[in-house]
């Protein structure tokens, strides 16, 4: 099929869980053989997190500790951009070098408009759960730690509505985030399309295999959520063998067919 900018657009083929598992195991070997990296890209990851965390506990808003833990667990397709171009080196059989990767990242354009994307779901994530605090627990509804805000949640029926209607809000963005980006990036990288094709691409991905791609959409969420538990540590190694698989995951959807000369 032709894009209107005369470019053939991306191909995108089935997958199933097989595949997601393929993917998966060449993943952690990428990590196993580059490890580096990383654990690198991990610890900036993971200080981002821990950063996040202090400057709302010395703005006393400790209680914003888990929505923004799942916020950030949004934006890490966007912070795993050097792990897709460090496993697609390695698929070529060159050496990554720290200066091979930033020029790859910095030359490609189109992954600055992604990143805005990024960054305005996980803004309009933090706007809507204080939103839901003013609608559900008052206008001015504050705490003066984390532990009376829990107690607040599990206590009250207005609690426990803020929880259950904040979980699903958070569910339904993380999808559609989800499925604007787990191609996207990679594709971006590897490929010279503009990203209004890279986000319908990855959105056809999820369409076409819904059930593999949101069944890996999930296991992201749950990995990374459950790895910024204890103190974001978990990270080190999460995010990369998760960047890693999300580009040998692409790599198996999609196809970008040579335009003829």
């Amino acid at each position: 099929m032709s894009s209107i900018s005369g470019k053939l657009d991306p191909v995108v083929r089935p997958i199933t869980a097989a595949d997601v598992i393929d993917a998966l195991g060449k993943g952690i070997r990428d990590f196993q053989a580059l490890p580096l990296y990383g654990l690198i890209v991990g610890a900036l990851y993971a200080a981002g997190g821990v950063l996040i965390v202090f400057c709302a506990t010395g703005l006393g808003m400790t209680y914003l500790a888990y929505p923004l833990a799942a916020g950030f667990a949004l934006i890490g397709p966007f912070a795993a951009l050097a792990l897709y171009e460090v496993s697609r080196r390695r698929e070529q059989g060159e050496v990554p070098t720290w200066s091979g990767i930033w020029h790859a990242i910095r030359t490609r354009g189109e992954l600055g408009w992604m990143a805005f994307v990024t960054l305005f779901v996980f803004v309009m994530w933090m706007y809507q759960v204080r939103f839901l605090m003013a609608l559900f627990l008052g206008l001015h509804a504050s705490f003066s730690n984390l532990h009376e805000f829990i107690n607040v949640i599990l206590t009250t029926n207005e609690g426990l509505a803020f929880l259950v209607v904040g979980n699903v809000e958070g569910a339904v963005l993380s999808l559609v985030l989800f499925s604007l980006t787990v191609v996207s990036f990679p594709l971006l990288l590897d490929r010279d399309v503009d990203f209004v094709t890279a986000m319908i691409t990855s959105v056809r991905a999820v369409v076409t295999s819904p059930v593999p791609m949101i069944g890996w959409g999930l296991i992201i969420v749950v990995l990374l959520i459950v790895s910024a538990l204890p103190l974001f540590l978990g990270l080190l190694v999460t995010l990369p063998v998760l960047g890693h698989t999300t580009w040998h995951l692409y790599r198996r959807i999609v196809e970008v067919p040579a335009v003829p000369a």
